[in-house]
Order: C-alpha cells, then sequence, then structure tokens
C-alpha cells in the first residue's frame, strides 16, 4: 500500500504491507484525508509536535472498515467512520492522560495511508448525508469549533463573536454560531473569502488589509463594548488585538498557533477588563458525538476550499503552507 512518512525531517512517499489488525483494533481503507495546521508543525518537527523518525502523520480521515478485530464490540465489516484525534479523551475534564496518543504526531501514527489499523475508540460512525471527503474535516477542526463556540462557551442567545479569519475552524465556528443564534462578525483580508462568510450567515464582515483600523472598526459594531467572545486562530502577539476587542469580562478562546506558540501579551488589558482568556483543545468523543447531533439535524456541509489526489499529498501541504485557502483542504484516495 502507499502511505507518507517523515524521514529525514522531510515528508515522503513510500510503500509497505497492508497493517495486520490487533483484537480490539478494525482496518480502515481510507477514503479521503483532511489537512491541519498542525500536520505542518508535525512534519517540520516543530516543538512539542516533534514526531520519531518515520512517524505516519496526519489525524483527519474517513474511511470504511473492511476488517474487524475479535474483541471489537462498536463496529462491523462495512462502516463508514472518521478518525477521532484524541483518542484517550472519551468524556470529562480535560487531563494529560487524555492527550497522550494523539494520532499522527509525536506519540503514535497517523492516518496518512492507504490502510490503517486503529482501536475501535480510535474511531467514530458519521451521518450518512456527508460524504467520505466531508466527513474527514470533522476530527479537528469541527471539533474544534464546536469546543470553543458550544461546550466552553458562555454565550447566550443573541450574544456577538469575533471569528479571526476564514480557514476551516473559523467557518466551522460560523456555522455553530448561527445555529446557536450568535451576531457574528468576522475578518479577513479577501474580500472574495468575506462574500462566502456572508453566505455562510456572518453578520458583519471586515477586511484587515482595506479597513484601515479594523479594531475600531469591530468596536464601532458593539458601541464600543467589544465583542462577548473571540475565537483567535492566530496566536502567538496576536492575543494583544483579540485583547482590544473584546468586552469587559469577554472571553479570548485560543484556538490556533499559527502566528507562533509564543509572544508578548497585554497583561495590564487582561486585568482591566478582567478578560478571561480560554485555550480550547479540540474535544472528546463525547463532544464529537453531541456536534454530530447538530450535523445530522441541520444536514450541515463543510467548506472544502481545494481536493487533492493523494498521491499529490506534497502539492496539498504547500497549499496549506500558503494559507491563501478558505474552509478545508482535502485528499482523496
Amino acid at each position: 500500500m502507499k502511505l507518507f512518512k517523515i524521514s529525514n525531517g522531510k515528508l515522503q512517499a513510500t510503500t509497505t504491507e497492508i497493517p495486520e489488525i490487533k483484537p480490539n483494533e478494525v482496518l480502515v481503507k481510507i477514503k479521503a484525508i483532511s489537512l491541519n495546521y498542525r500536520d505542518i508543525l508535525v512534519t517540520e518537527g516543530s516543538g512539542k509536535w516533534k514526531p520519531t523518525e518515520n512517524r505516519i502523520p496526519g489525524s483527519d480521515a474517513a474511511g470504511k472498515i473492511i476488517k474487524v478485530g475479535n474483541k471489537v464490540t462498536n463496529f462491523k465489516e462495512g462502516d463508514n467512520v472518521t478518525s477521532l484525534i484524541l483518542p484517550n479523551w472519551e468524556t470529562g475534564k480535560l487531563n494529560a492522560d487524555k492527550l497522550k496518543d494523539s494520532l499522527g504526531g509525536s506519540d503514535r501514527d497517523g492516518i496518512m495511508a492507504e490502510y490503517v489499523a486503529l482501536p475501535e475508540n480510535a474511531l467514530h460512525k458519521f451521518p450518512s448525508y456527508l460524504s467520505f471527503k466531508e466527513a474527514a474535516t470533522l476530527p479537528v477542526a469541527a471539533l474544534t469549533a464546536w469546543n470553543a463556540v458550544v461546550e466552553q462557551s458562555n454565550l447566550k442567545l443573541g450574544g456577538t463573536i469575533l471569528l479571526i479569519g476564514t480557514g476551516g475552524v473559523s467557518l466551522f465556528a460560523l456555522q455553530f454560531a448561527k445555529l446557536a443564534g450568535y451576531r457574528v462578525i468576522i475578518t479577513s483580508s479577501s474580500d472574495e473569502k468575506l462574500q462566502k462568510a456572508t453566505a455562510l450567515g456572518a453578520h458583519h464582515t471586515i477586511n484587515y488589509k482595506t479597513t484601515e483600523n479594523w479594531i475600531k472598526e469591530v468596536l464601532k459594531l458593539t458601541n464600543n463594548k467589544g465583542v462577548d467572545q473571540v475565537i483567535d486562530v492566530v496566536g502567538g502577539s496576536h492575543i494583544n488585538q483579540s485583547l482590544q476587542c473584546v468586552k469587559s469580562e469577554g472571553t479570548v478562546s485560543m484556538v490556533g498557533v499559527i502566528d507562533g506558540t509564543s509572544g508578548v501579551i497585554d497583561t495590564g488589558t487582561i486585568m482591566m477588563k478582567a478578560a478571561r482568556i480560554q485555550g480550547i483543545e479540540t474535544g472528546s468523543t463525547e463532544m464529537y458525538n453531541n456536534m454530530l447531533r447538530a450535523f445530522q439535524l441541520h444536514e450541515i456541509h463543510p467548506v472544502i476550499d481545494k481536493t487533492f489526489a493523494f498521491d499529490d499529498t506534497l502539492e496539498a501541504f504547500a497549499y496549506l503552507k500558503k494559507a491563501q485557502h478558505i474552509g478545508k483542504i482535502s485528499i482523496v484516495l
């Protein structure tokens, strides 16, 4: 079978035998993969994401089960499933043990192969109206957005949420915020992307490249009070801009590190606004199940920017690094 491994610090195509399964595992024929910024951190060996040699990267996939171990109870041959990036976080509050064995990172191999063997707690069925390509976008981007906007949010009906950018997490957050009845402000450097956000239901859009002071525009839209919650996918020192946009006792939800994992933070503003900074890890299996019920009820469809063939995975990564996409980037097998 074909697969991609990280060898000598680079992502490389190779071949190997189809894996054998253990009694508690299933064999999945991968049909689609979705990329996340995390995959760049892993493949480039950044910080805590640095993998071992010959690691198979990738966390987000959808496929069909073709073989089931004799101790597996939740699945059968023919089931359509997605992966789960944090199989040990099944329910309850997050702790260090629940972060262990995350797919396609420093702990264990991921899904960037034609066939993968996974324990049953690393998989979940998905609504039948979704294609494999759509379902593959759910395990990280959708679940992270759901966790931030629904599970960890204290917003009420009519509250105002600011979404930074139009990547996968931000557009899922937009779709969930609309379901929850929030007023949505979203930013981008592209008018074309903002038009798409408007079509998805955003109430206000701001082009931060062409608007002289986009933070002032956010405040203007909120009568100078600020928003109730910011979904910040940028990280680094960008948190200071989010803090300027949030109201007193509002929340900045940190869900990404596009601008880096560290930065200089204006602690004075945090104190004066009594602002809450909430780090958002992806989410539990229980949260995933909650999210899929919402998907099923409202027949939500992910936004997919571009699709690549599996043989063109390196091109897909290059496209991801350009950060010009809207929504998700998919790979089909």
